[in-house]
């Protein structure tokens, strides 16, 4: 069963409380997202770090529920 945006945007934000977070249906299938992620946490973090943020945040989801995702991460201006 596919995720929807709105589920994997509420994964994140409970993982990273100030992030601003868009999510893109890529395939509009539901199955292959954007993700554009940012967050204070990700200040002075390589971006395979911050990568890896997101990624924990989305747990055993990843690969699963979400077949592909995306994912460009940054840090507030």
């Amino acid at each position: 069963m596919a995720m929807q945006a709105n589920d994997i945007e509420a994964l994140i934000r409970a993982a990273l409380p100030d992030a601003a977070v868009t999510i893109t249906d890529l395939a509009g299938d539901g199955d292959h997202y954007a993700a554009h992620v940012v967050s204070a946490a990700f200040v002075g973090r390589p971006r395979i770090a911050q990568h890896k943020l997101v990624y924990a945040a989305l747990g055993e989801r990843m690969g699963g529920e979400l077949h592909a995702l995306q994912l460009t991460t940054g840090v507030p201006t």
